[in-house]
């Protein structure tokens, strides 16, 4: 699927001086670290006690429909390597209003939870620290990142290294201790056996579905290699790489952790859900500072989250203006580094956060049911890339890139349908319904200005 096949964006035709200071070890970090957020410790407690036990079933369902995204855009950006990634396979496959559509929604998810992150990451240190402002603390952590992510993109590396070594060997301390726990070999406990997982389906399929819901909102994260990978010394085989490895880190670290917990801890215990499903394990096996231990771990989470998120929004910020889907002014980029868009991306994440003190109720809780399905409107323009580009290569007869999609097209249809059907879902519960119809009006709006800025481009 080479770039011959099909007119290539504008910012692949320019060649933007972006630097290549991303080495494989970050690059493997960053795949590493980019599953294991702050949702894996302490949201899926709401999807453990709606799910119970089945919550097991719930990431799996949904880790088999991440798999699927993961590799589909893991051909596309091993034939396409971008900064713009999805947005710039849309924009290939379908058109630029398409780019327009998928990379400004983006774009507004991200900054937003940028400040969500920090808001988290605030109260965590105000918790420590008693009469600190949490928005001192969101500032100071804005400013770090920020600054950081302005000097040069090895510094972004650098910090998603560390954040995801620190994750990664937690969880898998946690692995650890829970399976010789289960087992019944850890000193000072007693194996529960099977006696948590009798009432498996303790809400039926309702619960079901909505712990299916809540795992895969979890699942988001995971595209940011594939961004990264673009300044990467060699983008291709970073692509490669982190897409092979998608199905072991969620089985291991989402599917294999939840299958721990709900052995270790009753399902419907109130610390699942008031302290994360990992202190209540903790806890379970009696180990000291649990509570704080896990803190740390979940700081760590957000911090990384935030980093990932300013470097992820300011280079899709970048990638659109290059192409011609934002405005000139901010394309500019000196040493390497897009730094009007790394501003501009903090900024908006920190009006997020003021937006969460001056209007709580309204404006704030409003954006945040407008980007609530954006990860799902981004996986079906990957899909419905996917499915076009890979179409014109084979009429020309073009190589094939260094990943494909399995079982082609019929794995790709099914992963269509796998979004429709969530899509439903989520109509049918109240709670989702709201974020569904506003993700749905913030498409539609950017669709009509991406059409509108594609004919006036046309006519200029």
């Amino acid at each position: 699927m080479p770039s011959t096949t099909t007119q290539a964006p504008q910012e692949q035709k320019q060649g933007v001086p972006l630097s290549s200071g991303l080495k494989q070890r970050h690059l493997s970090m960053i795949a590493l670290g980019g599953v294991i957020g702050a949702g894996l410790f302490v949201g899926s407690g709401a999807g453990i006690a709606a799910a119970g036990p089945s919550i097991v079933v719930a990431y799996t369902l949904s880790g088999l429909l991440v798999l699927l995204v993961m590799r589909m855009l893991g051909e596309l950006s091993s034939a396409y390597p971008s900064s713009g990634s999805f947005s710039a396979h849309a924009e290939r496959a379908i058109g630029p209003w398409a780019g327009f559509t998928v990379g400004w929604s983006f774009w507004v998810m991200q900054c937003t939870v940028v400040g969500l992150e920090g808001i988290g990451a605030g109260k965590i240190v105000s918790g420590w620290l008693p009469g600190t402002p949490q928005w001192a603390w969101v500032a100071l952590f804005m400013l770090i990142f920020c600054g950081a992510n302005l000097t040069a993109v090895k510094n972004f590396g650098e910090f998603e290294f560390w954040f995801a070594a620190l994750k990664v060997a937690a969880i898998c301390a946690f692995l650890l201790l829970g399976v010789l726990a289960i087992a019944g070999v850890l000193p000072g406990t007693h194996s529960p056996g099977a006696s948590h997982l009798t009432d498996f389906l303790p809400h039926g399929g309702e619960g079901l579905v909505l712990g299916l819901l809540a795992s895969v909102f979890a699942y988001g994260g995971l595209e940011t290699v594939t961004i990264a990978a673009a300044e990467s010394e060699d983008p291709v085989r970073g692509v490669a790489s982190a897409v092979r490895t998608t199905m072991w880190r969620i089985a291991l670290f989402y599917i294999g952790s939840m299958a721990v917990v709900v052995t270790l801890v009753p399902w419907d215990s109130k610390e699942v859900v008031e302290r994360g499903p990992y202190v209540a394990a903790l806890d379970t096996l009696g180990i000291p500072g649990a509570g704080r231990v896990m803190d740390v771990v979940v700081l760590a989470a957000l911090l990384s989250a935030m980093n990932a998120n300013i470097y992820g929004s300011s280079r899709m910020l970048h990638s659109l203006v290059q192409r011609g889907l934002g405005p000139k002014a901010l394309a500019k980029v000196s040493g390497g580094v897009p730094r009007i868009a790394v501003l501009v991306s903090s900024v908006f994440g920190f009006g997020c956060v003021l937006l969460s003190y001056w209007r709580p109720d309204d404006v704030f809780m409003w954006l945040l049911n407008m980007i609530g399905a954006v990860i799902l409107v981004v996986w079906m323009f990957v899909g419905a890339s996917q499915l076009l580009l890979r179409r014109r290569a084979e009429r020309a007869g073009d190589a094939p890139p260094a990943v494909r999609m399995w079982a082609f097209p019929w794995l790709t249809w099914a992963a269509l349908l796998g979004m429709v059907a969530i899509l439903v879902l989520m109509a049918r519960q109240p709670d989702t319904r709201v974020q569904l119809y506003s993700t749905g009006g913030l498409t539609l709006a950017l669709a009509a200005g991406g059409y509108v800025w594609q004919r006036a481009r046309a006519r200029s």
